[in-house]
């Protein structure tokens, strides 16, 4: 059986009978007593950050998931649609598993869900994905003090800061895991 020892991050494990994904850990040898880990795990039904301290050698079990890439199709209600990309069968996401993705998903776009038992546990978009801007004012020429940013609307509906310079019907490159303009992008 797995032990303290096997801990890395990414690692998905089950604590007080829900399945967390360590976030960080530390492994801590005191001068006086026991060594312990001592850990930051995320809940993944809730997504709720919890600290735990374990001693060394202590036994865990470790939860392997699934991975696949799966395309997105539609929303119906309050689930996302997507469609395996092997198989073809398609599988009904949770709004709550989808979280803050929702506002990156355009139709047609790949992800990667990972399951535990086939109930879908966790979406992750690719990192870079490039959006249409469909709303944003225009920059005020000879405002050009650094880092000034304005709202811009993307075809998602999700709103992201960017520079003066862009300007609406243009292209962008977004960073998925911060929402952050990253550059435009020529279509």
């Amino acid at each position: 059986m797995p032990t303290t020892a096997d801990i890395k991050n990414g690692v998905t494990i089950k604590f007080n009978n829900q399945l967390c994904t360590i976030v960080e850990f530390q492994h801590v040898k005191p001068g006086k007593g026991g060594a312990f880990v001592r850990t930051k795990m995320r809940s993944v039904s809730t997504g709720r950050i919890l600290d735990n301290t374990f001693r060394s050698g202590e036994k865990i079990e470790i939860i392997r998931l699934e991975s696949r890439d799966m395309q997105y199709l539609y929303q119906e209600g309050e689930s996302f649609v997507f469609m395996d990309q092997e198989n073809f069968e398609q599988v009904q996401v949770p709004t709550e598993v989808v979280g803050d993705s929702k506002n990156f998903l355009k139709e047609g776009e790949v992800a990667e869900i990972q399951f535990h038992a086939e109930t879908p546990l966790n979406i992750t978009l690719p990192f870079f994905l490039e959006f249409e801007i469909v709303e944003c004012e225009p920059g005020v020429k000879g405002d050009t003090v650094s880092n000034v940013t304005k709202p811009a609307t993307l075809e998602t509906g999700a709103i992201v800061q960017v520079p003066l310079f862009v300007e609406q019907g243009e292209w962008i490159r977004v960073d998925t895991r911060t929402s952050a303009y990253m550059e435009r992008v020529k279509k």
